[in-house]
């Protein structure tokens, strides 16, 4: 069991006055807070070890280099990787599916088809929209069935047309977790390359990609107690080896001629120019915390919070959730409409009961679409929340509901 109130004091973040009330943190999915390990270990960084990797002798760039690449190593173990070749530092989920989405544009032809979700963040969209646009092939999505993905109409559309499958471990609307590792399965029977936008996942649950067999899995150091501005792409070596770089120059670069150039082995290739050194040391403290705390006991902790807190919601008359009721299948994300109020309005009666939360269209609009709304509000758990601020969300949202109650 976790001991969230020794937790919540290594976030000093939280321990604030917001509005007259205090701090009650639940935009978890948008971005976590950052325990004060990776603080220190970030300004340690600067403070002793500031200097570029890969390229001085002295002793500073030696301690940089040996510190960015055990950082590499940490993430390796974290995702089961097969090899640190396999590993690749980029500014996060957003980039690293754009890397995949360009090698997809050597692969696709006319003819070809890209299967996604229509649940999928827009990160995991236009990435595809573009290279399709570029090689003729068709963008085909599966859609819901009882707010969750219809796996129905996935088996349907899994032909071999499909080239690519490239879905969310988690949605960050509907919490649901997508069985990636039976649509792995499905789409590797077709000849289709497997790619998980993990950013809702890895920071909640152990990650084992080869376990999951995907070719490629990505995530973002923001979201799981890490520094913003870093991010991972995991892909298998032998996709990694035909993929082209995305950017030039720095240390990617092997020998330069005239006329042309060689890049470095992997994982070297694609990390051109200074990396983010201070991100990625900071990224691989923040692993070491999660795994200090154990990854299976923060899944557990989770869902205990959301069995405590979903009924509780269901329970207020006019309150609309958004996904699967079974719980079984959720992440700590809620996303939520009460009556006709907008979700920007209930955001803001919420922030003034010190409560955080997210209002819009949580960049999925093709899902709301869907759903026909224009937006929701969004309450997502980590490992600092309590039950009290289950209760301290709940209890907003009836005072919210009171006030308003003259206008719906």
């Amino acid at each position: 069991m976790l001991d969230v109130e020794a937790i919540r004091k290594d976030f000093p973040i939280l321990d604030q006055i917001v509005n007259d009330e205090p701090l009650v943190y639940l935009d978890n999915a948008a971005t976590t807070q950052k325990p004060l390990t990776v603080l220190e270990t970030i300004n340690h960084y600067y403070e002793q070890d500031n200097a570029n990797v890969h390229r001085g002798v002295h002793t500073l760039a030696e301690r940089a280099t040996a510190s960015y690449e055990a950082a590499r190593e940490t993430i390796r173990k974290f995702i089961n990787a097969g090899s640190t070749k396999e590993v690749l530092f980029t500014r996060g989920t957003t980039t690293s599916l754009n890397w995949v989405a360009r090698f997809a544009e050597e692969v696709l032809t006319v003819g070809d088809q890209v299967l996604i979700s229509v649940m999928e963040h827009h990160s995991n969209i236009i990435p595809w929209q573009e290279a399709c646009r570029k090689t003729g092939a068709e963008l085909i999505y599966v859609y819901l069935k009882d707010g969750a993905l219809d796996m129905e109409d996935l088996r349907a559309k899994l032909t071999d047309k499909v080239k690519f499958v490239s879905v969310a471990h988690a949605s960050n609307v509907l919490g649901v977790v997508n069985p990636v590792k039976e649509i792995t399965q499905m789409a590797h029977e077709v000849g289709a390359i497997m790619v998980v936008d993990g950013a809702q996942s890895t920071p909640h649950m152990k990650i084992d990609v080869l376990d999951l067999d995907v070719d490629f899995f990505t995530f973002s150091g923001h979201k799981m107690a890490g520094p913003t501005g870093i991010g991972v792409l995991y892909g298998k070596e032998k996709y990694l080896e035909q993929m082209s770089p995305v950017e030039f120059g720095g240390e990617m670069i092997d020998f330069v001629y005239e006329q042309s150039a060689s890049w470095k082995e992997l994982p070297w290739k694609f990390e051109a120019g200074t990396p983010n050194m201070a991100g990625a040391i900071g990224l691989a403290a923040a692993v070491d915390y999660l795994e200090k705390i154990g990854m299976d006991a923060i899944e557990a902790y989770e869902q205990e919070l959301i069995e405590y807190v979903f009924p509780k919601l269901q329970a207020i008359e006019g309150l609309t959730i958004y996904g699967s009721p079974d719980l079984a299948q959720r992440s700590g994300v809620i996303a939520f409409n009460l009556a006709d109020l907008h979700p920007h309005d209930l955001a803001t009666a919420l922030d003034y009961e010190g409560v955080a939360v997210r209002a819009g269209h949580h960049c999925a609009q093709p899902l709301l679409q869907y759903l026909e709304v224009p937006a929701t509000a969004r309450a997502s758990f980590y490992i600092y929340n309590t039950k009290a601020d289950c209760d301290k969300l709940v209890d907003a949202l009836l005072k919210t509901k009171e006030f308003f109650n003259g206008t719906f």
